[in-house]
């Protein structure tokens, strides 16, 4: 079933890489009876995923973290060296998986648990195939985790990992959308928890990016927690 999205006139084309047949078709046929979303090809392995990437040109890599030949991420590191290559989801089994950390250094532009339900997943596919990113609320406290940890486990800023860019300052607004953020918000959600238009929103992120010096969400949740603009994960605020 095909339609439009969001003003996209063509469906959203995804090839689907997973080495479990039982997942990957299961994946594939819920994929298809989404509306705006074709699959034009599934993969066993990273290996045929980055063939068939370049023979059939998806608009986004659904990529399964842990495959035998070339897993999920060493294929998102290829996949980006490729000029016009699509976006990759990284898929992942277990929330706190710490290799979706290395898939998204690889390139990936998001990260989805396998036990995603339907429209999380269409939601994720619509956000990445516009160019935005997208984080799993399910593994976003185990992100920020290791983000906050270098190398060897140790916090962030020796000298395996610099601390990020010191802020010019963020505006009261520019630290509240930091903070929704830091729930897992997406921007149609932070819009109408603060009823503003999502264009206002993404101009608020993009001033944020800019002085905290990160290029995307994950980077800019981790530092929230890591400055204290939101509480750590698993505390409460008093």
């Amino acid at each position: 079933m095909t339609g439009e999205v969001r003003g996209r006139t063509e469906p959203i084309r995804v090839l689907l890489a997973d080495d479990q047949r039982v997942v990957r078709e299961g994946l594939a046929m819920l994929l298809g009876l989404l509306p705006g979303v074709e699959v034009v090809g599934t993969a066993a392995d990273g290996e045929e995923a980055v063939d068939l990437a370049a023979r059939l040109h998806p608009d986004v890599i659904l990529m399964d973290l842990r495959m035998p030949r070339c897993d999920g991420i060493e294929a998102t590191r290829r996949l980006r060296a490729e000029p016009g290559a699509g976006q990759v989801i990284a898929l992942t089994t277990y929330a706190d998986d710490r290799s979706v950390l290395d898939a998204l250094r690889a390139g990936a532009r998001g990260y989805l648990t396998k036990d995603a339900g339907a429209e999380e997943i269409r939601a994720a596919l619509v956000q990445v195939a516009d160019g935005h990113a997208v984080i799993d609320r399910a593994v976003h406290h185990h992100l920020v985790d290791a983000l906050g940890a270098g190398p060897s486990g140790n916090e962030t800023g020796s000298a395996a990992s610099p601390p990020l860019a010191r802020p010019d300052g963020l505006t009261p607004r520019e630290a509240e959308v930091l903070s929704l953020m830091a729930e897992g918000l997406s921007n149609a959600e932070i819009a109408g928890r603060l009823v503003v238009g999502e264009a206002t929103v993404k101009s608020h992120i993009n001033h944020l990016f800019a002085k905290l010096g990160v290029r995307d969400r994950a980077q800019a949740v981790a530092y929230a927690y890591r400055r204290g603009v939101v509480p750590p994960p698993g505390t409460s605020a008093t």
